[in-house]
């Protein structure tokens, strides 16, 4: 396995990211224990969960699992860099998510309780929060890692302006701020290179991508679709109907390189400088086996220009839409 620094953190971080939120709802709890102690096996240390999983099992079941798997001991939960989230509502009554002090206060104070630890490594906001003023959240951060509940801060589904604004405010008050930044990632979606990335690279803040293979469009959907492995519906079908040919290049790609469509799909992750680790959702031990097969891909500056010929990329802003 190789590692790397979390953004401009001394903090050492496995290049996949185990994420957790099939554990329960998707994945039986006796299960989701042998994919994390496998994880650990192949030398992932970077998990990646959030208060509101859990799906049919309720918000915060997903927490729990992981909880009760720290609790089985043997330096499971010292060999982790534990990364939760918080934002979305965990109840109807008031105060009760996004990123007021009081929710932040409150939220970690309760994932810490599921997740059976004394502290986070790494605690994210899930979404920006129009409301809370930053002054506010990075008051509340100061006092959670000077009360040594969490080490260090990180977002999700920020804009680039989201991301400035918040290093800004953190500098202005002497505080370390973002370290990094989960974003939806792939080949078929790379929006975030107008601006995401950019922002992210000049405020040192690493790129944990989530959806790596777009829901499993870039996983071999067409050769799955044929042997009726696979049906998709609502969305996803929508989205394979607009990229079809694409994906099909994408495959027939694969094919040739030798490897797997879903393996190509994060290797060329792996290969884009800001990316720090991709997040690997597995159902499944044999998907998590899949996925670190894709540690072992290389790809060659003839095959990255391929991949951008077949899903075309973004410039930064603004040389992507004027001079």
């Amino acid at each position: 396995m190789d590692y790397t620094h979390l953004g401009r953190s001394g903090l050492s971080v496995s290049r996949l990211c185990l994420g957790t939120m099939n554990f329960g709802p998707e994945t039986s709890e006796p299960d989701s224990h042998k994919i994390m102690d496998s994880a650990h096996e192949y030398g992932i240390n970077f998990f990646d969960t959030a208060n509101r999983y859990g799906g049919r099992l309720g918000a915060g079941a997903t927490e729990e699992i992981v909880g009760r798997w720290f609790a089985k001991g043997e330096n499971r939960r010292e060999r982790t860099v534990l990364a939760t989230k918080l934002y979305g509502e965990m109840s109807d009554w008031p105060n009760d998510g996004k990123l007021s002090a009081l929710n932040i206060r409150r939220a970690l104070d309760a994932s810490l309780k599921r997740l059976q630890t004394d502290y986070i490594d790494l605690y994210q906001f899930h979404h920006v929060d129009r409301d809370s003023p930053w002054d506010e959240i990075w008051q509340a951060m100061e006092t959670a890692v000077a009360q040594g509940k969490i080490l260090y801060a990180g977002s999700s589904n920020f804009a680039g302006w989201h991301i400035a604004t918040a290093q800004a405010e953190a500098r202005r008050r002497n505080f370390t701020g973002l370290v990094s930044e989960q974003s939806i990632y792939n080949l078929l979606t790379r929006d975030i290179e107008l601006e995401v990335i950019p922002a992210a690279q000049g405020n040192g803040v690493g790129i944990i991508p989530w959806s790596p293979l777009q829901g499993g469009l870039l996983g071999g959907v067409l050769r799955k679709e044929r042997d009726g492995k696979r049906r998709l519906e609502g969305r996803a079908a929508e989205t394979l109907a607009t990229h079809r040919d694409a994906i099909g290049q994408y495959e027939d790609f694969a094919e040739e390189l030798g490897q797997e469509p879903g393996d190509v799909g994060l290797a060329w992750l792996l290969h884009q400088p800001a990316v720090t680790a991709p997040i690997i959702g597995p159902r499944t031990q044999d998907q998590l086996d899949s996925a670190v097969r894709a540690l072992d891909v290389k790809l060659d500056a003839s095959a990255l220009a391929r991949l951008d010929e077949i899903f075309p990329g973004k410039k930064t802003a603004p040389e992507h839409y004027a001079w």
